[in-house]
């Protein structure tokens, strides 16, 4: 396993991303100033995108159908746990895009080589996620 996205396996059998791509945002907004650089304030984080991108090859190596797996669950408006085969949980992300690029087709119109990219976008309070070693944070019983 290379990730999961909730009950969705990334692996060789399923889809097998080759890239991935990790941008994040921490806001900074400006206030001008006469006669002097405008002054910053931090605000706090902001997006946390994801995108996973490889290609396929049905008769060799992944699943077509993995896509529409992918599809369906982004249709669903839910957001799932995205964890690293390595134990990491990287937070709750929503499926913002999906692109497919088919190429190498048979006489059929079955193409030979799929290309496809997943974008997440992070949606969890990032205060559940310790975010040096993506473990959840232990809850305090005071009350």
């Amino acid at each position: 396993m290379m990730m999961s996205l909730d009950q969705f396996v990334f692996s060789l059998p399923t889809l097998a991303y080759q890239e991935f791509q990790r941008q994040q945002e921490w806001k900074h907004p400006a206030t001008s100033r006469v006669g002097e650089r405008d002054a910053h304030q931090y605000l706090g984080e902001g997006d946390d995108t994801i995108t996973l991108s490889g290609w396929i090859a049905p008769e060799l190596t992944g699943d077509i159908t993995s896509l529409d797996d992918i599809r369906d669950m982004a249709s669903r408006g839910e957001a799932y746990v995205l964890v690293e085969g390595t134990g990491r949980i990287f937070g709750e992300f929503v499926i913002t895009q999906l692109t497919e690029g088919r190429t190498l087709f048979y006489t059929d119109g079955m193409p030979r080589r799929i290309e496809f990219s997943v974008s997440l976008k992070r949606v969890d309070r990032g205060d559940q996620i310790d975010a040096y070693s993506g473990s959840p944070h232990q809850e305090s019983d005071t009350e």
